[in-house]
């Protein structure tokens, strides 16, 4: 088994000065909050920000898969609600052999933050947090509300994490005006990407019925695998769209195979397909599953398709007053000119924007996420924490002019 070094080696760590949000970035990393546990990092980050006003609002739920941690941070009741989104669970660390240093005891090695999490997304929940505190220390009469949406089913299954939220909130009539999560959005440097959307995820498990029989006398069989390669293939090769602006064309992918028992002599009965379809807005998922179906009846395949409710729908945040402050935050600290991008996998912004809210997705490199040695450069939390705090400044400036144009 591997040996770590001692933490007490770690000078670079341990004896440094760290930053505000460095050192809550260690303090969140230290607790293995393997999804869907949180492990005290929401109690930690209420008990902060309970100091300056929030009101903490702890919001459990559960279903038969177990229970789930949220957390709901607001200061103040008049609109426009700002929000802070994060989740501050994990993946599971994988081989503890690979890893350098234990994946969470965090670390700071030339330059980088080790740990699980450090990018996905504890790092950027310390960010929000101490740039929430520095705004606040400058602006204690600011106009609007500040909120924080924490969640510790991100990584899971999502259905009893930042959806149920939502679904509350909505019901006593709170809404979000502009979300920013703090997802790794960045790709080579900080800022230089920001995401405002993402795809929708619609995922379907085709059986194909065959007849078994042995290798042997095939007309006595009938092969699954065989009578669906054509089907499968016309599947892979189809153009569902051509994308637009924001998105590009809708893809399926074939996820995984499976048929037969082992036996090289045997003529398998069924074949199992898992199938997914990553789509834009210009798809629907009722579009999707008439066209799949149609075409497994085109090639008359013996077949039926189990479709998973769709993980979430496709949205999109054009332009509007946090996509201009966030462009112009991220230049004014580091320089760059971020594109944008719908691409990736899901985040619970697909939960948010359905409200009616500007969802943007603004955070570090997603470089190292879910692997092991996951890290990030130790410099960008700090300057992720600047470009947040300049995006409620200008926020709270917009607020200011809009509030004065109409009294």
């Amino acid at each position: 088994m591997k040996e770590f070094a001692s933490p007490r080696t770690n000078t670079e760590l341990t004896d440094a000065k760290l930053s505000p949000t460095l050192a809550l970035a260690c303090q969140l990393i230290a607790r293995p909050s393997v999804t869907p546990e949180d492990k005290g990092c929401q109690p930690l980050i209420a008990e902060r920000l309970s100091r300056l006003g929030f009101q903490a609002e702890p919001m459990p739920f559960e279903d038969a898969q177990g229970a789930v941690d949220n957390l709901w941070l607001r200061l103040g009741t008049q609109a426009p609600l700002f929000v802070f989104a994060g989740h501050t669970d994990v993946v599971p660390a994988g081989p503890l052999e690979q890893w350098t240093f234990p994946p969470f005891e965090p670390r700071i090695h030339q330059g980088y933050l080790y740990g699980r999490g450090a990018a996905d997304m504890k790092g950027a929940v310390a960010a929000m947090v101490t740039a929430v505190e520095r705004y606040l220390s400058q602006h204690p009469d600011h106009p609007g509300s500040i909120a924080l949406l924490l969640t510790s089913d991100e990584e899971g299954p999502a259905t009893c994490g930042t959806a149920r939220v939502i679904e509350a909130l909505q019901q006593r009539g709170e809404s979000i005006d502009w979300c920013l999560v703090g997802e790794p959005s960045s790709e080579q440097q900080l800022g230089d990407q920001i995401r405002n959307g993402r795809r929708g995820s619609l995922s379907a498990t085709i059986t194909v019925e065959g007849i078994q029989g042995h290798v042997a006398y095939p007309h006595l069989a009938s092969n699954p695998i065989h009578a669906a390669a054509p089907a499968l293939a016309e599947l892979a090769s189809t153009c569902w769209d051509q994308g637009n602006a924001f998105f590009p064309p809708t893809s399926f992918q074939i996820s995984s195979i499976q048929a037969g028992t082992g036996a090289r002599n045997l003529i398998p009965g069924a074949l199992l397909i898992e199938c997914n379809f990553r789509f834009s807005t210009e798809q629907t998922p009722a579009a999707l599953r008439q066209r799949l179906e149609r075409l497994l009846e085109n090639h008359r395949l013996n077949a039926r398709v189990e479709w998973i409710e769709p993980v979430g729908m496709p949205f999109l945040t054009e332009s509007g007053t946090l996509l201009d402050a966030a462009r112009a935050a991220v230049h004014q600290v580091n320089g760059l000119h971020p594109r944008l991008s719908t691409a990736g996998g899901t985040s619970d912004g697909r939960f948010i924007a359905p409200t009616g809210a500007q969802v943007l997705e603004l955070g570090t490199d997603h470089q190292t996420i879910h692997q092991v040695n996951e890290r990030v450069r130790a410099a960008d939390l700090d300057q992720l924490s600047a470009i947040y705090e300049n995006i409620l400044q200008r926020l709270g400036t917009h607020n200011s002019s809009t509030a004065s144009r109409s009294s």
